[in-house]
Parts: structure tokens; sequence; C-alpha cells
């Protein structure tokens, strides 16, 4: 990638850092997305699965085709970076880096449309409400891949911690399913000092928790991962009073659909006799969210040799994530796979998710670059 194109890609970077829009209200973001596709003479549809748009680049005489796929949304985080280009949005930010996806992808549309050695079409998808707003499944009910056809499909995240623009690609399991946890405990209030008249839902919660981790720690193979986290409890407003109500709510992560199966079978389990121990009522509610990012072998192999032939440094020793990834919709419709691309040092909040994280710029060459470069692997040459 030439220095010109670069520092245009930087900037347009930190204009959609400048100004994030969350899950569902992406129309200003994909509204600079189709902004840059008419500047680089590239058809495009908008309103695809909401504020999805999807750009269709094609020559030649071949019938292949290949997707290659970034999401736009942000977060709603408050932004403490202290940045020239911070956040002009309240209590909203790119701590996910979603802006460097959104635009690396562009970078990638102009290496393509500049390369005349290729041929077949390539489908650019910009995806919105990547962050448990449904996107992909968004875009696919409303017939991405009928109306757009791909017969693989690629896509990135950024990693912090990884070397900048080293690009780690797995042979199977990327990231993990997941699903959101509440416990609705009921019980009876009354005095403190009376505890004898109450039935305490604190106290049943407080048993809850621990006994949940057993999950992970009796029922799940060592050699199986697993993640069970109760983040929040509510109940209680008075500090002499035994509520009547209290609400557990967190998180599980798994790398196997089965393993997820036995925990949600053992949650329901272990709530039910909880409830029974301490003669409370407790109502379990488990909403699925993403499943597995789950690469295919053959795509996994080609998007390694697609880095190595653009003369990016391939790892293929890292172990999966337990953080979920909407991406994984769309490798159950067609083959693909999903790399992780290097953002650099993760220290002192360059962590995904935190308020001080910022995609790097500097890896944009990298990741345009991989993208234009497994595009056209993936047409045959």
């Amino acid at each position: 990638m030439d220095k010109t194109l670069h520092a245009t890609l930087t900037q347009w970077r930190r204009h959609l850092h400048e100004n994030p829009e969350l899950s569902l209200h992406e129309a200003k973001t994909a509204a600079f997305v189709a902004e840059k596709l008419t500047a680089l003479g590239i058809p495009f549809q908008t309103g695809i699965g909401g504020h999805g748009v999807v750009a269709t680049l094609a020559r030649g005489s071949s019938n292949r085709s290949v997707g290659l796929r970034a999401d736009m949304d942000a977060l709603p985080i408050v932004e403490e970076t202290g940045l020239a280009h911070a956040s002009r949005t309240p209590g909203v930010m790119h701590a996910c880096g979603h802006d460097g996806h959104t635009v690396s992808l562009l970078g990638a549309a102009a290496l393509l449309a500049a390369d005349p050695h290729w041929s077949g079409t390539v489908q650019l998808v910009f995806q919105p409400a990547e962050e448990g707003g449904g996107g992909a499944r968004a875009m696919i009910e409303d017939g991405l891949f009928a109306r757009f056809p791909m017969e693989r499909v690629f896509a990135y995240h950024n990693w912090p911690g990884l070397a900048a623009g080293t690009v780690a690609v797995h042979d199977a399991a990327v990231m993990a399913a997941g699903a959101r946890l509440e416990f609705a405990i009921t019980g009876h209030s009354g005095h403190a000092a009376l505890p004898h008249m109450a039935r305490d839902p604190m106290l049943a919660g407080a048993h809850l928790l621990i006994a949940l981790q057993s999950l992970v720690s009796r029922n799940t193979d060592p050699l199986d991962s697993a993640v069970v986290s109760v983040c929040t409890m509510e109940g209680g407003m008075a500090a002499n009073q035994i509520p009547e109500r209290a609400i557990l709510r967190g998180t599980m992560r798994t790398l196997k659909e089965t393993t997820r199966d036995m925990i949600e079978a053992g949650m329901h389990r272990i709530a039910d006799g909880i409830a029974a121990t301490f003669d409370v009522r407790i109502e379990t509610t488990i909403r699925r969210g993403t499943g597995v990012t789950l690469n295919h072998k053959a795509e996994a192999d080609l998007a390694a040799e697609a880095a190595d032939a653009a003369g990016i440094a391939v790892r293929r020793d890292l172990l999966p994530a337990m953080t979920g990834e909407d991406f994984c919709w769309f490798l159950r419709e067609r083959p693909g796979a999903f790399v992780w691309i290097g953002n650099g040092p993760g220290e002192n909040g360059r962590e995904l998710h935190n308020a001080r994280y910022d995609f790097n710029d500097e890896i944009l060459p990298a990741a345009s670059g991989f993208l234009a470069s497994v595009a056209k692997r993936a047409l045959g040459g």
C-alpha cells in the first residue's frame, strides 16, 4: 500500500472514531461507507438487514465469488483516551476497533479496484449491529447470500497483545458461543432481626452463585473450555430488611455447542435444587447469543497462504478466545475463516472494550492487504 492511501485510510478511520454509532443506529456510518464506495466507483446497495451495506466488485469472465465482511458499530462506553480524534458522542466509543475494520475493508476495495490481476466477484459486506444487535442474522434473513452470491466468506478482528500486523489463523474454533443468564429469586420479605419469619432470597442467591461454579470445575471436561460468570447481584433497599426478591445476572461462554447444552441443563438443575433447599422460587432465563465461531480448515489454510503471499507474518499456534463474534452465523452459511490481526501491545488500556482503547492505524496496510489477498486467492489467483 502506498503512503497516500495509508494516510487517507487513517484520516477516514479517525473520522469514524470521532463519530461512533451504537448497534442498530449506524445510519451516518453507512452513509460514510456509501460515499467512499461512490468515490471509488464501486456499485453498492444499502439497507441490508438494517443499516448494512453490500458493495459488488466484479471483473473478468470468472463465475467465482467471495465475500469479505467488516463490522461498523460502536459500544456504550465513555472514552478516556484523551486523543485528538476521541469520540464526540457522549457515552459512545469505538472500543473494539470496528472503525478500523470498516476502513480496512474500504482499503481492500481500493486495492482490488486498482489491481487488474484477478477475475470474479468480490462482495464487500459492511455489517451493522455486531455488538449483540443481531446484525449478521438480520443480513442473512434479508437475503444476503441469495442476493449477493459468495462461495466463501472471510473477515478479521484486530487483536491487542499480538504483534502489530501479524495474522493469526485458527484451524477450527476461534471464539466462543455465549449466553446471557438471569436468575430471579423470589422469597418472603421480613425484618432482618427475625430471619425465621422470612425466606431469604439473598442467602439463596449466594449459594446459587457458588454452586454454579461447579458446572465448570466439576462437570466440564478439564480439557474442554467454559466460563460461567455471575456479574451482578441486585436485591434489597434497606440494611435492616430481608428483601422479597433478588436477581443475579451473568454470562456463559463455551467452545463447544454440546458443552453449552450441558451447562444450561446444569443451571436449571442447580437453580431448582437451591429453590427447594431455601423454600424460594427461582426463575431461570438463559438467552443464547452467538454460536461458536468455527473456521473451516480448507479456508483457514487459504487465509494463512494469502497472508504469507502478501508478505504478512502468520501465526497458527494461538488458542481460541472466550469472546463471542457475530461472524459465526456467516460461517454456518458458507465456508470461510475468521482471523486475528495484531493491534500491537495491549498494555495501559489498549485492550478491547476498554475506555482507553484505540485501533492502531499502522496496521491498516496489513489489514487491507490481507483482505485483498485472501479475496484474490479464493477466486483462484
